[in-house]
């Protein structure tokens, strides 16, 4: 067990006067706050808790912050509920080690669509699903029902109610998309429904090795005809609702000893299909011939009393506070040895084909290429840009040009340029930072930084510079770096040109 350290419990909170449509689901992160902070008291572990509403004040407490570790249950906030996925990289920019799931994977388990590619990509099986974007409508064929709609990047079973099964291509089908585009803002996912068998799988990491707790079965014997079978918010929030009284867990699942493994193997596959390495869930249905299908996994489960994670570590003989004990001992190590998952993209390269490496020959014109096909710098700017990755390639690893990209089956993806700025004590600055325009929103941008600002601490740096233009086209590019912790130091009036100032930009990292 880690002596002498203290530990941060983070969560996330909402503005006061905000009116929000799933508070249930909000407010229950506090009796995840309530559960691990009564086990390190058990524990004998100083802490304290804070809560936060955006990632300036995640950064703003890391930064003043006398606690080394970070137990993370920030799970989204109200601004924009993605942002909290970011908290990893905080914390290792911060050099605080963190418990959970690192970014990543956060990442990729928070858009349904890319976790079930992931799925796809290694071999599992998962429901057959489409997506509707936004202000779209459905077209042409779509495969065989019923079927049920859910928020593309949603979790909590937020949006998800009965009405959310249809049995076929008609009106409720529509109004069912129509619904989710018009509560939450974004895309619908249609997935082909397993009238069947629910299960929730828990996984927990102990040293490298994947233990799946007892299978879970959601027994849904008291829903009539009329009641569609499934674990919708009411069923997981709402105590007043017959769902949530009608829809016990049963541990250990009553299963057939070779379906139970073959479920087993199955949820470690797909924690490790999207880059899960602490602790997460697996949700399953079975069909009527007991065959398996991933619906979803979750990075950084509810671990609150009366959810399930906490009944499978029960039903596994593993006290909460021992599960609680182990969350540190790994946040330590990551503090401690900080080259653990320099980016969980890269640790999982192996099975996804993308990792961050350093520029090499026969790069140039690649990187070059996904630089102009963004088609947000100047000819001019392109020109500077190849002179710079000409040198890196020229010098490598040990030139003053750092350059690195994110490669995705033999395809650069993005491109990062730092280095030490001269006559300064452990100051670095960004000079690039580009990604393909065909993958902007899946969060490389955001990995191609974790790296280097990794990197720049393991040098021994300590301050950050980026410097950007102020025109309007570059208000995406600003609200980039601020969502990441880099505060607005100071602005160059007309520098680029007339009425184009340049935005400085610093971020310290001890």
């Amino acid at each position: 067990m880690t002596e002498g350290l203290s530990v941060l419990v983070l969560y996330n909170t909402n503005p006061p006067h905000l009116q929000r449509t799933f508070a249930e689901s909000e407010l229950g992160v506090l009796d995840e706050v309530n559960a691990v902070c009564k086990a390190l008291k058990a524990l004998g572990i100083p802490h304290r808790q804070a809560g936060v509403q955006n990632l300036r004040e995640v950064s703003g407490i890391l930064a003043t912050a006398a606690e080394r570790l970070v137990f993370n249950l920030v799970e989204g906030f109200a601004e924009n509920p993605a942002d909290a996925t970011m908290v990893p990289s905080l914390c290792r920019a911060w050099r605080r080690g963190w418990t959970g799931n690192d970014t990543a994977p956060q990442l990729l388990t928070l858009d349904k669509w890319q976790t079930k590619a992931a799925l796809r990509q290694n071999g599992l099986p998962t429901p057959q699903a489409l997506i509707i974007e936004q202000e779209s409508k459905i077209r042409g064929e779509l495969f065989p029902g019923p079927y049920i709609v859910k928020p593309l990047r949603a979790d909590a079973s937020e949006g998800i109610d009965n009405r959310s099964v249809v049995p076929a291509k008609d009106e409720r089908l529509y109004d069912a998309v129509q619904r989710i585009h018009d509560q939450f803002g974004d895309s619908a996912m249609i997935e082909q429904y397993i009238d069947g068998r629910e299960l929730n799988v828990s996984v927990l990491w102990k040293d490298n090795d994947a233990i799946v707790l007892p299978l879970a079965e959601i027994d849904f014997s008291a829903f009539d005809a009329s009641r569609v079978k499934i674990v919708g918010y009411e069923a997981k929030w709402r105590q007043d609702s017959f769902e949530y009284q009608n829809t016990p867990r049963v541990i250990p699942a009553p299963l057939p000893e070779e379906v139970a493994q073959q479920v087993r193997e199955l949820s470690i596959s797909a924690c490790r299909a999207v880059g899960c390495d602490d602790y997460c869930r697996v949700d399953f249905r079975l069909d009527d011939q007991l065959r398996p299908y991933i619906l979803e996994v979750n990075a950084n489960p509810d671990i609150s009393p009366e959810a399930g994670f906490a009944a499978a570590l029960q039903a596994a003989g593993i006290a909460f506070s021992q599960f609680v004990a182990s969350c540190i001992d790994r946040a330590h190590d990551r503090m401690r040895n900080h080259s653990i998952a320099p980016t969980a993209i890269a640790a999982n390269a192996q099975s996804t084909g993308t990792t961050i490496r350093f520029v090499r020959t026969g790069d140039l014109e690649p990187t070059i290429a996904m630089l102009e096909s963004t088609h947000f710098f100047y000819p001019a700017e392109v020109e500077v840009a190849r002179e710079v990755l000409a040198e890196s390639i020229s010098h490598g690893p040990t030139g003053h040009y750092q350059s690195l990209v994110l490669e995705e089956a033999g395809r650069i993806l993005g491109w990062i340029c730092f280095g030490p700025t001269p006559c300064t004590l452990g100051t670095f600055d960004i000079y690039w930072l580009a990604v393909d325009q065909s993958t902007q929103g899946r969060g490389l941008g955001s990995l191609l930084l974790d790296d280097s600002q990794r990197r720049i601490a393991e040098r021994e740096g300590r301050l950050i510079i980026v410097e950007t233009s102020g025109r309007e086209r570059y208000d995406p590019t600003r609200a980039f770096y601020e969502r990441r912790g880099y505060a607005l130091s100071a602005r160059c009036k007309d520098f680029y040109a007339p009425g184009d100032d340049k935005i400085i930009y610093t971020r310290f990292l001890v």
